[in-house]
C-alpha cells in the first residue's frame, strides 16, 4: 500500500492518495486535481474513488471534477445531503482495492456529516487513519462551523458533545501504532492548536492532545467551544459549492478575464492589489486595498471579501496575475473577478510616513488601531489606548473609529496593517493613515510601554 500525503501550506490542507495494485484513491482533494492525475500516473494506477471526509468549509474540493474526468465514484456518507453522483459511505461500509480495506467511521462532531477512514493492510491490520476534520494533530476539529449552512445542521455545543464520543467512542479505542492522517496542519482555521507535524500516531495522540485527556462530557464541550479563531467570509460558501460539486479548476481558471491595464474600471467595485506593500505605498489605484500575495493570500481574500462581492485584481507581472488568480480558485473566488489587470498608469495614489520617533513618544495624540484577532489582543494590547477591531470585521466597523486624530494601524508583523491601513484609507480621508508595518515588532522587542 503506497500513502501519499498532497500538501498545500497557503491553506494548511492535506489531502492523500491511497494505492494498491494499479488502483487508487484520493482523500480530500484541492481544488486543482493535476497532482493526482501525475501521481496516478507516475505510478500507472488509475484513479477508482474519491471520499470527501465531509463538506469541507476553507477550500473547494475537486472531487466532482475528478469524477468526470475519471469516472471515479465519489464516496461520502449519507447525511451530507451531496448533489453530486456519488455512494454513500457510512458506518461498515468499505472500499476494497484488491487486498487491502478501506473502512468508514462515522465521527460527528466537526461537522454532523463527518467519517474518518481506517485502512487495513493486506494482512487485515489497522494501518492508517484519515481522519479529515476529526482528528488533527494535537487538536480536534472546530464545531461551530456548521451551526447554519449544510444539509444538517446543529448548534456549535451538540456538535462538542457528538465530537466527545466520536474521539471516545471510536478513535480513542484504535490500536496506539495507528497514523493519523489528518486534513489540516498548523495555520488552519478549522482548530485552534494544531501541531507542526503533519502526521501522528493515535498513542502520541492520546499523551499529548488536550483534546483527548481525561475530562467528562461537560468540560470537553466547554473547553471546544472557547477561544476558537474567527470564521472567515467564505466559510459558508464553501460549504455549499462542495455539497454540490465544484466546476472544473483550468476551465474556471482560464474563463477570468484579463483587461488592459489602462482600462476604465467601474468605480462601485472593489479593487485588490496583490503587490508588496513598498510598491503599494509608493503608487497605487485610489481605495485599492493591498492584500499582498504571500503565504495566506487565500485565507484573507476570503476573510476581507465577501463571497457574492465582485473585484479587480491587480498583480506586477503577469505570473504575479496568475499566481493570484489560482489563489483565489482554491476557495472558489476565481468567478469574483471582474478583471484582472497590471498596475495602471493612474496607480499614483501614496501613503503618508510615519513619525516613528514622534509616534512612539507621543502615541496620545493618535488615534491607535489594532486589527490582529481577538485572542491575541485580550492577552497582549501593545498600545493601552488602542481601539481593537480584528481585520476580518474591519470593513464593516470602519464608522467605530474616531476621525479627530491622525490613525496608525498596527498588527503583529506587518502583513495585516497593510491591508487594514488601506482599507481605512479609502473609507477615511479627512486625517492621515499610517501603519506601521514591520516596525511593530521592534516595538514589541523593545518591551516599549506606551501609557494611553
Amino acid at each position: 500500500m503506497i500513502i501519499q500525503q498532497f500538501y498545500d501550506k497557503g491553506l494548511a490542507h492535506g489531502s492523500y492518495a491511497v494505492i494498491r495494485t494499479g488502483k487508487m484513491i484520493v482523500i480530500d482533494p484541492a481544488r486543482d486535481p493535476q497532482p493526482y492525475y501525475d501521481f496516478a500516473k507516475q505510478h500507472n494506477a488509475d484513479i477508482v474513488g474519491v471520499i470527501e471526509t465531509h463538506p469541507h468549509a476553507d477550500f473547494v474540493s475537486s472531487h466532482l471534477e475528478i469524477h468526470q474526468t475519471t469516472d471515479a465514484v465519489i464516496y461520502v456518507s449519507k447525511l451530507t445531503g451531496a448533489e453530486y453522483p456519488h455512494e454513500s459511505f457510512d458506518d461498515g461500509d468499505i472500499i476494497k482495492l484488491n487486498d487491502i480495506k478501506l473502512k468508514a467511521i462515522n465521527t460527528p462532531g466537526h461537522s454532523p456529516d463527518s467519517i474518518c477512514i481506517l485502512a487495513e493492510d493486506e494482512n487485515g491490520k489497522e494501518q492508517a487513519l484519515f481522519s479529515g476534520d476529526t482528528l488533527f494533530v494535537g487538536d480536534v476539529g472546530r464545531p461551530d462551523l456548521r451551526e447554519n449552512v449544510g444539509n444538517t445542521t446543529a448548534k456549535k455545543e451538540e456538535l462538542a458533545r457528538q465530537m466527545y464520543h466520536s474521539t471516545r467512542d471510536k478513535l480513542m479505542k484504535l490500536p496506539h501504532n495507528v497514523v493519523v492522517y489528518p486534513a489540516h496542519g498548523p495555520g488552519s482555521l478549522c482548530g485552534k492548536n494544531m501541531s507542526p507535524d503533519l502526521q501522528s500516531t493515535i498513542g502520541r495522540e492520546l499523551r499529548e492532545n488536550y483534546a483527548l485527556q481525561l475530562m467528562d462530557e461537560l468540560q470537553f464541550i466547554k473547553t471546544l467551544t472557547s477561544d476558537q479563531p474567527f470564521v472567515p467570509k467564505y466559510f459558508t460558501a464553501d460549504v455549499e459549492l462542495n455539497k454540490k460539486g465544484a466546476p472544473s479548476f483550468k476551465e474556471s481558471v482560464a474563463a477570468v478575464l484579463k483587461i488592459d491595464r489602462n482600462s476604465v474600471l467601474d468605480e462601485n467595485i472593489l479593487v485588490i492589489d496583490t503587490r508588496p506593500m513598498e510598491q503599494f505605498r509608493s503608487g497605487h489605484v485610489k481605495g485599492a486595498i493591498n492584500l499582498q500575495d504571500g503565504g495566506k493570500f487565500e485565507t484573507w481574500l476570503g476573510s476581507i471579501v465577501s463571497p457574492t462581492e465582485l473585484f479587480y485584481l491587480i498583480g506586477n507581472t503577469d505570473t504575479d496575475l496568475d499566481t493570484a488568480i489560482y489563489k483565489a480558485a482554491k476557495i472558489g473566488y476565481e468567478q469574483n473577478i471582474k478583471g484582472a489587470l497590471l498596475v495602471p498608469d493612474n496607480a499614483t495614489e501614496k501613503a503618508p510616513e510615519l513619525d516613528i520617533n514622534t509616534f512612539t513618544t507621543q502615541s496620545e495624540n493618535y488615534t491607535v488601531v489594532d486589527v490582529r484577532n481577538t485572542n491575541e489582543t485580550e492577552s497582549n494590547l501593545i498600545f493601552n489606548h488602542a481601539d481593537t477591531i480584528p481585520l476580518p470585521e474591519l470593513r464593516e466597523r470602519i464608522g467605530e473609529i474616531p476621525t479627530d486624530k491622525p490613525i496608525v494601524v498596527h498588527c503583529a508583523a506587518g502583513y495585516r496593517s497593510a491591508a487594514a491601513a488601506s482599507i481605512i484609507a479609502a473609507a477615511i480621508n479627512n486625517v492621515p493613515v499610517f501603519d506601521l508595518s514591520e516596525t511593530i515588532v521592534d516595538i514589541q522587542n523593545k518591551t516599549l510601554q506606551v501609557i494611553g
